[in-house]
Protein backbone atom coordinates (compact mmCIF):
# COMPACT_ATOMS: atom_id res chain seq x y z
CA UNK A 1 0.00 0.00 0.00
CA UNK A 2 1.14 3.50 -0.72
CA UNK A 3 0.35 6.87 0.81
CA UNK A 4 -0.05 9.87 -1.46
CA UNK A 5 -1.32 13.43 -1.18
CA UNK A 6 -5.04 13.74 -1.85
CA UNK A 7 -6.05 15.50 -5.06
CA UNK A 8 -9.10 17.70 -5.67
CA UNK A 9 -10.67 14.84 -7.65
CA UNK A 10 -10.56 12.76 -4.43
CA UNK A 11 -13.17 15.03 -2.82
CA UNK A 12 -16.17 12.79 -3.66
CA UNK A 13 -14.32 9.75 -2.29
CA UNK A 14 -13.45 11.58 0.92
CA UNK A 15 -17.04 12.72 1.41
CA UNK A 16 -18.25 9.16 0.77
CA UNK A 17 -15.66 7.88 3.29
CA UNK A 18 -17.09 10.19 5.90
CA UNK A 19 -20.66 9.05 5.18
CA UNK A 20 -19.58 5.40 5.37
CA UNK A 21 -17.81 6.05 8.68
CA UNK A 22 -20.81 7.94 10.06
CA UNK A 23 -23.10 5.01 9.22
CA UNK A 24 -20.73 2.53 10.86
CA UNK A 25 -20.35 4.76 13.93
CA UNK A 26 -24.13 5.07 14.17
CA UNK A 27 -24.37 1.26 14.25
CA UNK A 28 -21.93 1.37 17.18
CA UNK A 29 -24.25 3.78 19.01
CA UNK A 30 -22.44 7.09 18.56
CA UNK A 31 -23.54 10.23 16.74
CA UNK A 32 -19.97 11.02 15.67
CA UNK A 33 -19.81 12.60 12.23
CA UNK A 34 -23.60 12.60 11.91
CA UNK A 35 -23.50 16.20 10.62
CA UNK A 36 -22.09 16.52 7.10
CA UNK A 37 -18.67 18.12 6.79
CA UNK A 38 -18.64 21.14 4.43
CA UNK A 39 -17.24 20.04 1.07
CA UNK A 40 -15.72 23.48 0.43
CA UNK A 41 -13.73 23.29 3.69
CA UNK A 42 -12.51 19.81 2.82
CA UNK A 43 -11.43 20.99 -0.63
CA UNK A 44 -9.38 23.79 0.97
CA UNK A 45 -7.51 21.24 3.11
CA UNK A 46 -6.88 19.04 0.07
CA UNK A 47 -5.51 22.02 -1.86
CA UNK A 48 -3.31 22.98 1.10
CA UNK A 49 -1.57 19.60 0.87
CA UNK A 50 -2.59 18.35 4.33
CA UNK A 51 -4.87 15.46 3.28
CA UNK A 52 -3.31 12.09 2.49
CA UNK A 53 -4.73 8.89 1.01
CA UNK A 54 -3.70 5.29 1.52
CA UNK A 55 -4.11 3.49 -1.78
CA UNK A 56 -4.29 -0.27 -2.13
CA UNK A 57 -3.91 -0.77 -5.85
CA UNK A 58 -6.86 1.05 -7.39
CA UNK A 59 -8.78 1.21 -4.10
CA UNK A 60 -8.59 3.94 -1.49
CA UNK A 61 -8.15 2.19 1.84
CA UNK A 62 -7.83 5.10 4.29
CA UNK A 63 -7.27 8.81 4.70
CA UNK A 64 -5.76 11.17 7.25
CA UNK A 65 -5.38 14.91 7.52
CA UNK A 66 -2.12 16.05 9.11
CA UNK A 67 -1.81 19.78 9.59
CA UNK A 68 0.23 22.32 11.55
CA UNK A 69 -3.02 24.24 12.17
CA UNK A 70 -4.94 23.55 15.37
CA UNK A 71 -8.69 23.89 15.49
CA UNK A 72 -9.50 27.19 17.15
CA UNK A 73 -10.37 27.09 20.83
CA UNK A 74 -8.92 23.68 21.69
CA UNK A 75 -5.26 24.15 22.62
CA UNK A 76 -3.76 26.73 24.98
CA UNK A 77 -1.29 29.39 23.86
CA UNK A 78 1.47 27.57 25.73
CA UNK A 79 0.62 24.29 23.96
CA UNK A 80 0.47 26.04 20.62
CA UNK A 81 3.96 27.45 21.24
CA UNK A 82 5.31 23.86 21.15
CA UNK A 83 5.99 22.48 17.65
CA UNK A 84 3.04 20.20 16.85
CA UNK A 85 1.18 18.53 14.03
CA UNK A 86 -2.53 17.80 14.37
CA UNK A 87 -4.39 14.73 13.13
CA UNK A 88 -7.90 15.12 11.74
CA UNK A 89 -10.42 12.99 9.90
CA UNK A 90 -8.56 9.67 10.17
CA UNK A 91 -10.84 7.24 8.34
CA UNK A 92 -10.39 3.63 7.24
CA UNK A 93 -12.65 2.11 4.59
CA UNK A 94 -14.79 -0.69 6.03
CA UNK A 95 -13.35 -2.94 3.28
CA UNK A 96 -9.94 -2.52 4.92
CA UNK A 97 -10.98 -2.63 8.59
CA UNK A 98 -9.11 -4.94 10.93
CA UNK A 99 -5.74 -4.53 9.21
CA UNK A 100 -4.28 -1.97 11.67
CA UNK A 101 -4.33 0.73 8.98
CA UNK A 102 -5.34 3.31 11.59
CA UNK A 103 -2.40 2.41 13.80
CA UNK A 104 -0.03 2.42 10.85
CA UNK A 105 -1.34 5.85 9.77
CA UNK A 106 -0.77 7.18 13.27
CA UNK A 107 2.78 5.82 13.10
CA UNK A 108 3.25 7.41 9.66
CA UNK A 109 1.99 10.74 11.04
CA UNK A 110 4.32 10.49 14.04
CA UNK A 111 7.24 9.64 11.77
CA UNK A 112 6.41 12.57 9.47
CA UNK A 113 6.15 14.87 12.50
CA UNK A 114 9.52 13.62 13.76
CA UNK A 115 11.12 14.27 10.34
CA UNK A 116 9.66 17.79 10.46
CA UNK A 117 11.37 18.34 13.84
CA UNK A 118 8.01 18.56 15.59
CA UNK A 119 7.69 17.58 19.25
CA UNK A 120 4.01 16.58 19.46
CA UNK A 121 1.49 14.65 17.43
CA UNK A 122 -1.89 15.88 18.68
CA UNK A 123 -5.53 15.13 18.03
CA UNK A 124 -9.01 15.85 19.20
CA UNK A 125 -11.61 13.09 19.37
CA UNK A 126 -15.34 12.92 19.86
CA UNK A 127 -16.08 13.68 23.50
CA UNK A 128 -18.68 10.92 23.87
CA UNK A 129 -16.90 8.20 21.86
CA UNK A 130 -15.10 6.47 24.71
CA UNK A 131 -14.16 3.49 22.51
CA UNK A 132 -12.28 5.83 20.18
CA UNK A 133 -10.57 7.48 23.12
CA UNK A 134 -9.47 4.06 24.43
CA UNK A 135 -8.16 3.24 20.93
CA UNK A 136 -5.96 6.35 20.93
CA UNK A 137 -4.72 5.51 24.44
CA UNK A 138 -3.71 2.04 23.20
CA UNK A 139 -1.85 3.81 20.37
CA UNK A 140 0.31 5.64 22.92
CA UNK A 141 -1.56 8.94 23.15
CA UNK A 142 -1.88 10.60 26.53
CA UNK A 143 -5.06 12.54 27.39
CA UNK A 144 -4.62 16.29 27.86
CA UNK A 145 -8.16 17.45 28.72
CA UNK A 146 -11.70 17.67 27.33
CA UNK A 147 -12.96 20.96 25.89
CA UNK A 148 -16.72 21.34 25.58
CA UNK A 149 -16.98 25.08 24.98
CA UNK A 150 -17.17 26.49 21.48
CA UNK A 151 -18.72 25.65 18.15
CA UNK A 152 -17.91 22.80 15.76
CA UNK A 153 -16.55 23.68 12.32
CA UNK A 154 -19.67 22.21 10.70
CA UNK A 155 -22.09 23.99 13.04
CA UNK A 156 -23.63 23.16 16.38
CA UNK A 157 -21.88 22.79 19.72
CA UNK A 158 -18.31 21.51 20.05
CA UNK A 159 -18.45 17.73 20.07
CA UNK A 160 -14.85 16.80 19.30
CA UNK A 161 -12.94 18.16 22.24
CA UNK A 162 -11.21 15.18 23.88
CA UNK A 163 -7.56 16.23 23.44
CA UNK A 164 -4.62 13.84 23.40
CA UNK A 165 -1.00 13.86 22.32
CA UNK A 166 2.07 11.67 21.97
CA UNK A 167 5.63 12.58 21.19
CA UNK A 168 6.63 12.46 17.54
CA UNK A 169 8.93 9.54 16.86
CA UNK A 170 10.39 7.61 13.96
CA UNK A 171 8.38 4.57 12.94
CA UNK A 172 8.36 1.74 10.45
CA UNK A 173 4.79 2.13 9.18
CA UNK A 174 5.16 -0.13 6.16
CA UNK A 175 3.65 2.23 3.58
CA UNK A 176 5.32 3.21 0.34
CA UNK A 177 5.44 6.94 1.05
CA UNK A 178 4.89 9.01 -2.09
CA UNK A 179 4.30 12.26 -0.23
CA UNK A 180 6.62 15.27 -0.45
CA UNK A 181 9.15 15.58 2.35
CA UNK A 182 7.70 17.40 5.37
CA UNK A 183 8.52 21.08 5.71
Amino acid sequence: MKITPALPEDLPKLLAFRQEAASWLSELGTDQWSRPYPADRLLVTIESGTVFMVRDGEETAATITLTPDAEEGLWTEQELSEPSLFINKLTVARTHAGQNLGGRLLDWAGDRAFRASVKWLRLDAWTTNEALQRYYLRQGFQPVRTVREGVAVNGGPRVSGWLAQREARPADHGFIDETPAPA
